[in-house]
């Protein structure tokens, strides 16, 4: 099985807390998702995010619904938290969060390891472009929500 990686960093103007507890609330997902994605935060099995804690969503892509279900697999606030794929339409994902205290705000750092059904070829020609996207928006909507 082929992984394919992603990183990216967001400086955001604000301290580790306040970013870290924005993230720590998995319903705040959908206001950094793109529109596109009809992305929905169905239920968690938690009162709060911690460690073994499951989140259900909805979304579509390319028009096709599909359900992801991920695990919180790792969780040390306020520096980093780590999301793996349970169900969902990528054979594998992992999705780590890191935040650094840095020049007076916070970088925001996703690092993504990931499988897909298709080989390289739909990596190339769909899923690393969507990715990109995907980043990008939220990438700017954190700046957004987060700038003085």
């Amino acid at each position: 099985m082929k992984e394919y990686f992603l990183k990216r960093q967001t400086w955001l103007p604000k301290d580790l807390e306040e970013v870290f507890s924005f993230f720590a609330e998995p319903r705040n997902l959908k206001e950094i998702t793109p529109l596109w994605l009809k992305f929905k935060v169905l239920k968690t099995n938690g009162c709060s995010m911690a460690e073994g804690v499951l989140i259900d969503y909805s979304l579509k892509i390319y028009g096709m619904p599909l359900q992801w279900q991920s695990e919180i697999t790792v969780w040390d606030p306020p520096y980093c938290f780590v999301d793996e794929q349970r169900r969902g339409p990528y054979r594998f994902w992992l999705h780590e969060h890191r935040f650094v205290a840095k020049d007076g705000g916070t970088l925001a750092e996703d690092f993504v390891r990931y499988s897909v059904s298709g080989g390289w070829l739909v990596n190339k020609l769909l899923v690393a472009p969507d990715l990109q996207r995907i980043f990008n928006y939220r990438a700017n909507q954190l700046v957004a929500h987060f700038g003085d």
